[in-house]
């Protein structure tokens, strides 16, 4: 992977670029015109993208980690599996074109969760309203509590009383039962962190490896 250290381009014009699968280090795109630029699957650390035009911006599996996007325009961007960890984001300017971005599950009431735990066991979980619910930057969800409902084989839809975790096998999942996760971490941008793991669909969950 080719490095870019310490470089100023400051309100330099840049769309259309294409930076993907490049590292960067401490640079300085602070006002810089990136419009349909491309950091697909790219490396950033410290770097500054501080009132940026970032519409439509590729950061699809970037790892944006310790950079900052304060007052940057966002608009458009697609963050699907971008890490977002430790960034800066006060201010940032996005809308319903921005991707992945905006929180994935309800913000607010009760709704249903999917999770697939050991033994192909499929467990349909009620997140009631009071329930803590955060999202990174792809489909997979995170609770603080939930209720489960049912148990079901993955392939043939059989029922059972329990399943296991495939994170922690100290963790139970007991059919009607209130399931509580102790290290339930708020940090939206922090995604494999405490949290009852889940999806919007069975689907989803099915195809979780």
């Amino acid at each position: 992977m080719a490095e870019l250290e310490n470089l100023d381009y400051r309100y330099r014009q840049l769309s259309q670029t294409n930076f993907s699968h490049l590292s960067f280090e401490k640079v300085d795109f602070t006002g810089a015109n990136l419009t349909g630029t491309t950091f697909e699957n790219s490396l950033l650390r410290q770097c500054d993208f501080t009132d940026a035009n970032l519409t439509d911006v590729n950061f699809i599996g970037t790892d944006l980690r310790t950079c900052r996007l304060s007052g940057a325009d966002i608009s458009g961007a697609n963050f699907y599996f971008a890490i977002l960890e430790d960034v800066a984001l006060d201010h940032v300017i996005w809308d319903e074109t921005t991707q992945y971005f905006r929180l994935h599950p309800p913000k607010t009431g009760a709704f249903l969760g999917y999770k697939k735990c050991f033994g192909y066991r499929i467990v349909q979980l009620l997140i009631p309203e009071n329930a803590q619910r955060t999202s990174a930057t792809g489909n997979s969800c995170r609770c603080d509590l939930a209720k489960v409902l049912t148990i079901k084989d993955m392939y043939t839809n059989q029922d059972y009383d329990e399943a296991v975790s495939y994170v922690d096998p100290d963790f139970i999942y007991h059919r009607g039962a209130w399931v509580y996760a102790k290290k339930f971490n708020p940090d939206r941008w922090a995604d494999s962190t405490g949290g009852i793991h889940f999806w919007l669909t069975r689907k989803e969950a099915e195809g979780y490896m």
